[in-house]
Formats: C-alpha cells, sequence, structure tokens
C-alpha cells in the first residue's frame, strides 16, 4: 500500500482488463519517473478519446462520426454482413484483408452467468437492419463469434432469429491452428476440423 495518490493511481489501472496489482504497480512507477510533458500527451488523449469517439449508428463499431469509415466506404459489399462480438474483432478481422462487407457489432455475447442476454446485444438493431432499409440488399449473414461456450450460445440464438428471414447464413470455418500439433487439439476443435474438412489440393 502506498499513500494517497500514488495508490489511487494503481487502484485506477488495476480496474484495467487485463492489468493486474503488479502490472498496475509497474504502469504506475513508469508514469512517476516519465517526463511531465509525456504524461500530460497521455492525459490529453484520453480525455480527447472520450469526448470524441462514439459508436457507429448502423453497425456499432467505433466511430468519430455518426458513421464508420467502412459504413460510409461505397467499395464495401452490402450483400455480405458479418456479425461480431466486439469492436476488436473488425479490427482483427480487417487485418486479414480477405473480408469486403460490411459488419454488425453485437457488443458481448450472451452470458447468463454474467446477466448477459439478448436483450444487452444489439440484436434488435440486428434484425432491424435486415427487416428492411439498410440490410434490404443483405443476402448472406456470417456469424463471426467467438469459439467458446459464449460464442457458440450466441450463434445458436441468432441462427435461430435469422433463419425465417431466409438469408445465407454461414459460421467461420474452425479447426486446427498451422503449425499445431493434433494430440493437443480438444475435442472440439479436431471434431470442427473433421466437419469442415476440404478436398485435397
Amino acid at each position: 500500500m502506498y499513500e494517497g495518490v500514488v495508490q489511487d493511481l494503481i487502484d485506477e489501472l488495476g480496474r484495467l482488463p487485463g492489468v493486474g496489482p503488479k502490472s498496475a504497480q509497474r504502469i504506475a512507477f513508469h508514469l512517476l519517473q516519465a517526463d511531465p510533458a509525456d504524461v500530460r500527451r497521455l492525459a490529453d488523449v484520453l480525455i480527447e478519446v472520450k469526448d470524441k469517439v462514439k459508436f457507429c449508428s448502423i453497425c456499432f463499431n467505433v466511430a468519430e462520426d455518426d458513421q464508420c469509415r467502412i459504413c460510409r466506404d461505397p467499395r464495401r459489399d452490402p450483400a455480405v454482413l458479418c456479425v461480431v462480438e466486439e469492436y476488436k474483432d473488425v479490427v482483427a478481422i480487417e487485418r486479414t484483408r480477405e473480408f469486403r462487407g460490411r459488419y454488425h457489432v453485437l457488443g458481448g455475447a450472451i452470458s447468463p452467468i454474467d446477466g448477459i442476454g439478448p436483450e444487452q446485444l444489439h440484436i434488435r438493431e440486428l434484425l432491424a437492419r435486415l427487416g428492411g432499409g439498410d440490410g434490404a440488399e443483405v443476402s448472406e449473414v456470417i456469424l463471426a463469434t467467438d469459439p467458446n461456450l459464449e460464442g457458440e450460445a450466441t450463434a445458436t440464438y441468432l441462427i435461430r432469429m435469422l433463419s425465417p428471414l431466409g438469408l445465407r447464413v454461414t459460421r467461420l470455418a474452425s479447426g486446427l491452428p498451422v503449425g499445431g500439433d493434433l494430440e493437443y487439439a480438444d475435442e472440439v476443435t479436431l471434431g470442427r476440423a473433421f466437419v469442415g474438412r476440404q478436398a485435397a489440393q
């Protein structure tokens, strides 16, 4: 335990995701030793990001305007919509340079243990989007939820909700990672790899 404001800083840093008590202490002492101009610049950026950044009115991705750059881009294919849990998933998919459609960010996954049900996510907005207006041209919805219990529950729920709309609903393929060993693969991953097997080329 440290005195006053130093402990307050450690406590606040420790509330950040992925930052434990030791990391929070290390960051706090780094900031104490840093040049005041660098610390001020960091503080200014934190305040600016809270003031300027909001969520896209169409897909709920992070944006500085009413719509994000992906929704505004006329080169993106409006017929293919990729549904992801979080906006960081958009960044991961964009890094592959394989997807040229548009996105819908749910804002999480169904998790009854954490008190998160369908009504806490942007599922209602997704259905409204697909039911008319912007979504009238969508022909395929790709469900790109995480391959864990919550992601599977969310995908199953969405499949049930989307099937009456007559759209093509697909899931991301999953299976063995490149460079991995069969003996270390869990049963679900190995099972998915068999189901999603492809013709040898």
